[in-house]
């Protein structure tokens, strides 16, 4: 039996702030000068923090502090990728490369664009190349080393912080007989419907957590939950192709936090469950 419901919450992103350091580039003619005022704009701050979510020509910079500030892009907007010693360029950067979780110094220009309805305008958006790399690695999915995964996972969790600090988009449960781990036809359906919707949104996370109901002792329950987890998260992967990176790591709760009451039969069988959580973090919602 599978359920599925929304769940809300508040929550909060921590993230942590990047120093960057800035490369020499020479401009194109379509890019004007960060340090140059025109048009009677005046010199906006500067922004620094991690890309949380973008909409359009919009896009959103979370700070160390967990501030959110919503910065334009047009396309005299200068975009800057500083390269290290042992680090290869990959051509003129353009917007497109202004992905979600990549660090960055943003110049700003404060302007009123009755069009945007936003009043600071990025003149320049400074990036590390090594970051970009990390980040298109989350974006796509892919890498082509396990340490190059590996550095990808490290780098999103390292933005996570607590899990409260989320927010639950939603809940699916499946179900599991007395002292099993199997799941059933319909289990699995359900997980690869869970999976598949949760895909949708980019920077969603998955947290899955085992439960028991109160038969057996505590040792024996504490395994049967993690071992009931350990199962969803492999057929997540496995056949409904949900990235590891987006997984958060699982845990097994025995009979704690019951659904139901452990008194009656109908009851057990709602507490013997796997909770599949669909997270998004608070700073992504509302852009």
């Amino acid at each position: 039996m599978i359920t599925t419901f929304p769940v809300s919450g508040r929550m909060m992103l921590i993230l942590s702030a990047v120093s960057l350091s800035g490369g020499v580039f020479a401009q194109t003619p379509t890019q004007l000068d960060p340090n140059i005022i025109v048009n009677g704009d005046t010199r906006g701050p500067e922004i620094k923090g991690v890309i949380s979510a973008r909409n359009g020509d919009r896009i959103k910079v979370t700070a160390a502090d967990g501030s959110n500030t919503v910065v334009a892009i047009n396309d005299a907007t200068r975009i800057k990728a500083a390269s290290s010693l042992f680090s290869s360029r990959r051509g003129k950067p353009t917007a497109d490369m202004l992905l979600n979780g990549l660090p960055v110094t943003v110049k700003t220009l404060q302007r009123m664009d009755q069009q945007s309805g936003s009043n600071l305008f990025a003149s320049q958006i400074s990036y590390r190349t090594t970051d970009l790399k990390t980040a298109t690695m989350i974006h796509n999915g892919t890498s082509q080393r396990f340490e190059e995964q590996t550095a990808a996972t490290e780098a999103l969790r390292g933005r996570i912080g607590d899990i409260d600090k989320y927010n639950v988009r939603s809940t699916t449960n499946v179900h599991f007989d007395t002292g099993k781990a199997e799941l059933s036809a319909e289990d699995k359906a359900g997980l690869c419907a869970a999976a598949t919707s949760a895909q949708a949104t980019e920077n969603a996370l998955m947290l899955v957590v085992g439960y028991t109901d109160s038969t057996g002792g505590d040792d024996v329950n504490q395994q049967l939950s993690e071992k009931r987890a350990a199962r969803v998260i492999n057929y997540l992967q496995q056949n409904c192709g949900w990235k590891p990176y987006r997984m958060l790591t699982p845990t097994g709760m025995a009979k704690a936090d019951p659904l139901a009451s452990n008194d009656t039969p109908e009851g057990k069988a709602q507490n013997r469950r796997v909770a599949v959580n669909i997270l998004v973090s608070k700073s992504v919602d509302g852009l």
